[in-house]
């Protein structure tokens, strides 16, 4: 990774010119950094959680958090609701440049205006709360009892599995436990009081068949091989992570047991409105656990990811700091 001139971004008909204010570091971009994902080709402005202001555009001085997804708008799961479905989907710092710069491009129907007493690094989290909130609402059509008498584990103490343990522990989950192999993300953890944290390479494991939801956050055959030995009788696996493709799903004991697998990929438009809402009105706490790093530090900041340095579960990048 580096940091470089690259020309400014100009808007077309239909787009805004958006000055950055706040980009945070996505799981899916360390993929790219690792180099396991075909779809962002190097060299690749990364970054898709954003928020900002509008420098060139109809809503000129407005204060934004952006929608990175790109549709066709045309299709039938466009028309029907589910823009995250389009087959033509594209996102921002994947197909196209995105926002790890001082300036982006974007559609304007992509941007949501803020309140002026939120800030662009909590309007950032806009994307993955999105995500959590989504695989959750999904789960909870899904479930045979409601949230408040089930038991939860999440796989994965990154920011998309903290967003879900906190948005289940809003929605007044039964019991929730967190699993996290990063000691540093487990005191992180511990201290937002989300959760029983447990690190699940260690010996203090919850029994198996014991909890109506699994969210496995990270993606991986030994993250799902933990959440088929988890899941009960009846249960859901939400299945948000992206990792790999390895074995591990139980497929024998799914179908024995009727167990519902539910693949999620990002969000809706009223998914983004909502998790917007409640990351304003303080329903999922003070957020104070986002770390903040200048843009000129990305490169560090990835490397800390990649090294599990980083005890933050989301780091977000500031080109003006």
């Amino acid at each position: 990774m580096e940091m470089r001139d690259e020309p400014d971004p100009s808007a077309v008909a239909g787009q805004s010119l958006v000055k950055i204010e706040a980009a945070g570091i996505c799981g899916s971009d360390m993929h790219a950094y690792h180099g396991h994902d075909e779809r962002r080709v190097p060299p690749m402005i990364l970054g898709h959680e954003l928020a900002g202001t509008v420098i060139d555009g109809e809503l000129t001085g407005t204060r934004v958090a952006i929608n990175p997804m790109l549709t066709c708008k045309r299709c039938r799961e466009c028309l029907q609701g589910n823009p995250n479905r389009c087959q033509q989907r594209d996102l921002v710092g994947l197909g196209r440049a995105g926002g790890y710069a001082d300036m982006i491009a974007i559609e304007t129907e992509n941007l949501f205006p803020l309140n002026d007493s939120l800030s662009a690094t909590h309007a950032s989290l806009m994307e993955p709360t999105a995500v959590s909130l989504h695989a959750v609402v999904m789960a909870e059509k899904t479930l045979t009892r409601p949230i408040s008498e089930s038991r939860a584990l999440i796989i994965g103490g990154g920011a998309i599995g903290l967003l879900a343990a906190l948005v289940l522990k809003q929605k007044g989950v039964r019991e929730l436990l967190v699993a996290e192999t990063n000691s540093a993300r487990r005191t992180t953890l511990n201290d937002l009081a989300c959760g029983t944290i447990y690190d699940p390479l260690g010996s203090n494991i919850p029994d198996n068949d014991y909890f109506d939801l699994v969210v496995d956050a990270v993606g991986s055959g030994a993250t799902r091989a933990h959440a088929s030995e988890k899941v009960r009788a009846g249960g859901v696996i939400s299945h948000i992570g992206l990792q790999d493709n390895k074995p591990g799903l139980d497929t024998r004991k799914l179908t024995l047991q009727e167990i519902s697998f539910i693949g999620h990929y990002t969000y809706t438009p009223t998914d983004l409105k909502a998790a917007l809402n409640m990351i304003g009105s303080g329903a999922l706490g003070s957020l104070d656990w986002v770390e903040s790093r200048p843009l000129a530090e990305g490169a560090e900041a990835f490397n800390a990811i990649h090294t599990g340095a980083a005890a933050s579960p989301k780091i977000v990048l500031h080109p003006e700091l």
